[in-house]
């Protein structure tokens, strides 16, 4: 949740988030090249993962500042709400992923992170063995017992 600005290591915090929901009033900018520095908290490699190295570089070269609807074009900011409904819409938000299939959210995290470096064969293999591997967990036997008996399933992480 970005409510106000995130600037230097704040934005590269927000930006190690897998989603990032602002204000409409938030700023986004690295900033530090104002000062003299080239960069911290891994803001380089998130922002480069993001958007790719081209504009990433022009973000930390120039520090432009961003706007939230600059921010959501781009598509370092995943959601802009209203100022005054930003820490609802954030809570009930992440409450959908609290509330989920926490387990199957771990190894799809897995997945994407391997889709980065590795190739097609690689990525294949992994994804069926995380298949195998959530087909014998609680939460894929709950989920088809909630399917059949037409209820929203429970999940416990296991």
């Amino acid at each position: 949740m970005v409510n106000g600005a995130a600037a230097g290591a704040g934005f590269a915090l927000a930006l190690a988030c897998d989603f990032r929901i602002a204000c409409r009033s938030a700023k986004f900018v690295t900033s530090f090249v104002n000062v003299g520095f080239a960069g911290d908290f891994g803001g380089t490699y998130f922002l480069t993962r993001l958007l790719g190295p081209s504009k990433a570089k022009q973000l930390y070269l120039t520090s432009e500042k961003l706007d939230a609807g600059k921010a959501l074009d781009l598509g370092i900011v995943s959601k802009v709400t209203d100022d005054e409904t930003l820490v609802a819409e954030t809570r009930a938000f992440a409450r959908t992923f609290a509330e989920g299939a926490t387990l199957a959210h771990g190894y799809i995290k897995r997945n994407f992170q391997a889709a980065e470096t590795g190739g097609i064969e690689e990525i294949l293999d992994l994804e069926a063995f995380n298949q195998i591997r959530l087909a014998t967990s609680e939460d894929h036997t709950e989920a088809v017992r909630a399917f059949a008996e037409k209820r929203k399933p429970v999940f416990k992480g296991r």
